[in-house]
């Protein structure tokens, strides 16, 4: 009955997490970006004491990289959404460029042999994905999260389906099987 109440409990928690991912992403996105900072703030704060615990010992430290580390991570955790537009609109102009210089290579290689019109699909969605990341930056960034929410869905749903519909009586039905060992003595 325990295991039962475990994986009821794990496929609520999933199904409210999915839900909430779906109906909130950009929320979703700006605590990733915080925890992020979050991972930057705490190795700098821990270089930061080391280095005030050699200052003490009378060893001339100079904690740059804690100290960036820590300030990088305050940055992150306190302007979230400024790293999420700078991070996707990188993110649009690489994909502009590339379905670009797909496009670009495959014009070339079809003036010298025969280039099928399929192969021009995939630059050109890559292209497009990228002007629509460039023109909504920050829709693009939560559809990560809409996408896992709705798998999390999806998941607990089948899982509490199954718990409910497959899983058998657990206590009540087991019973124990007491296994003979064989000794090694002769039969008569």
């Amino acid at each position: 009955m325990k295991t039962m109440n475990y994986s009821l409990v794990s496929s609520l928690c999933v199904l409210i997490t999915g839900m909430l991912l779906v109906v909130w992403p950009d929320v979703a996105v700006n605590y990733l970006v915080m925890t992020i900072g979050v991972l930057f703030l705490l190795p700098g704060l821990m270089g930061l004491a080391a280095a005030f615990r050699q200052r003490q010992a009378g060893r001339t430290v100079v904690p740059v990289a804690a100290v960036g580390s820590a300030l990088f991570g305050l940055w992150l955790i306190i302007m979230p959404a400024f790293f999420i537009g700078i991070l996707m609109y990188v993110l649009g102009a690489l994909l502009v460029l590339a379905g670009l210089s797909q496009l670009s290579n495959l014009a070339a290689a079809r003036v010298q042999m025969p280039v099928p019109g399929a192969w021009f699909v995939v630059p050109v969605l890559v292209f497009v994905a990228g002007l629509v990341v460039l023109f909504n930056p920050f829709e693009a960034a939560t559809m990560p999260f809409v996408v896992l929410g709705a798998s999390a869905i999806v998941y607990a749903l089948t899982d509490l389906v199954r718990l409910f519909r497959y899983t058998k009586k657990k206590d009540a039905d087991i019973t124990d099987v007491d296994f003979v060992e064989e000794k090694d003595e002769p039969r008569s």
